[in-house]
């Protein structure tokens, strides 16, 4: 594993990278960092037979993490840091487009919306895409009154007393009984988070528009991970925009809510990894 940077808006992006083969970029999610996929950096890079499969790229989002925010931290503002990103590493043998598309991009949540931005710009560089846990639709109002009432929280009492609170939430209760311990040590890395990122990204979320489309019109293998108990990313709406790609692959988790990386490891790793593996070099 390498950990590496770029500067980017007069800021530090840093990443790490582990592998050689067709390059897929994991993009974590809101309160998180590019650790958060440990367990798949682990597993995807073991390879089989001694070969890497996957040029696997794991970045900082800008404010998350080692990373710096940047002037743009929009949805799309981020999506462009991925692809100075993507195009800072691969330098030396860039993406061509078309017939030569060998990327693909794997989202988490808020990292799920960052791919869709991506895909809507840049298409011709993508094989594929997926969603672990998030959503095309844009915010309900519903959502992002809950969203404004979580920033006048953060700017009465920190970021810090926020991502305490709503960390343990994202999880199963079920999964929570026996991982108190990690649950703990993810929220006592959100102390790293400053408040001035927490607000703009629940800003950037709320201002981000309806991507169904892209579901829609991307001609790849489009990857939908959905936990049943999912309360940030209803099941119900999961399964909604699963009927939206041509070429979908899903994959319904019965004992996860938002983090089934942790959650369901072994299942996540083998719909990844077969998702991966099946499409053309």
């Amino acid at each position: 594993m390498q950990l590496k940077s770029l500067t980017y808006q007069s800021s530090r992006i840093f990443y790490r990278t582990i592998g050689k083969g067709r390059p897929v970029v994991l993009i974590h999610g809101f309160g998180e960092d590019g650790n958060i996929w440990d367990k798949q950096v682990e597993f995807l890079s073991a390879g089989s037979g001694g070969k890497d499969k996957f040029q696997l790229i794991i970045p900082d989002l800008p404010g998350s993490g080692s990373s710096e925010m940047i002037e743009h931290m929009s949805i799309e503002g981020m999506a462009e840091s991925i692809k100075a990103v993507i195009d800072f590493e691969l330098r030396k043998s860039p993406l061509q487009g078309a017939e030569g598309a060998k990327l693909s991009l794997i989202g988490h949540s808020m990292g799920g919306y960052i791919s869709l931005a991506f895909a809507e710009k840049y298409p011709q560089l993508l094989l594929s895409f997926g969603l672990v846990h998030s959503s095309a639709f844009a915010d309900s109002e519903e959502k992002k009154a809950m969203r404004l009432k979580a920033i006048a929280f953060i700017k009465k009492n920190g970021a810090y007393e926020f991502l305490k609170t709503s960390i343990p939430g994202l999880f199963a209760e079920s999964w929570t009984k026996d991982h108190r311990q990690e649950i703990d040590d993810l929220v006592e890395k959100s102390k790293d988070f400053s408040d001035a990122a927490i607000i703009q990204y629940y800003r950037s979320m709320i201002e981000r528009p309806d991507r169904t489309a892209i579901l829609k019109s991307f001609s790849g293998p489009v990857l939908l991970i959905i936990g049943e108990h999912d309360n940030a990313v209803p099941f119900a709406q999961s399964m909604q925009q699963s009927y939206l790609p041509d070429n979908p692959y899903i994959h319904i988790l019965r004992r996860s809510a938002h983090m089934a990386m942790w959650e369901e490891t072994g299942k996540v790793n083998t719909a990844l990894s077969g998702f991966l593996s099946w499409q053309p070099m």
